[in-house]
């Protein structure tokens, strides 16, 4: 009987070494966007962008469109990082956000978006332009 309790004991502690020590499947990546966007009410917006992740480049297109208080136009110059990434298809899909923002001549902004699969991207940036936004909007992002 105590054989058996010595191994059991020894057998979960390993158990629990193990787990401690495996690696996360979700790795973090880094992001470079450049995003226009302009409109009177409704916003519209595209651009280009990069992943950096593993040692490789992606290159990706965004696309996205706001609905609410919007007037004038901006182009912002993003980085930051994306986090969750179970692989650099991880990062398609479409963002969510709701926020109000806005920039007059040359600001700062920044954002931070969640897609389906769970993939955070955390951006800042400066904004060139004239834009005030408050709005309800969604980015699409697509590896080129």
């Amino acid at each position: 009987m105590r054989k058996f309790v010595t191994r059991g004991l020894l057998a979960i502690l390993l158990a629990g070494v193990v787990g401690f020590s495996t690696p996360s499947r979700a790795e973090t990546g880094h992001v470079a966007v450049v995003f226009t966007k302009g409109g009177f009410i409704v916003g519209v917006g595209g651009g280009e962008g990069v992943l950096d992740f593993r040692g490789k480049r992606y290159p990706f297109t965004v696309s996205g469109m706001s609905v609410g208080f919007t007037i004038g136009a901006s182009t912002t110059k993003f980085v930051g990082r994306a986090l969750n990434l179970k692989g650099p298809a991880s990062i398609e899909g479409t963002y969510s956000t709701v926020g109000a923002g806005g920039a007059v001549a040359a600001g700062a902004g920044g954002v931070q978006l969640q897609n389906a699969n769970g993939v955070i991207l955390q951006l800042s940036g400066p904004k060139v332009g004239a834009e005030v936004s408050a709005a309800v909007g969604g980015v699409t992002v697509r590896l080129k």
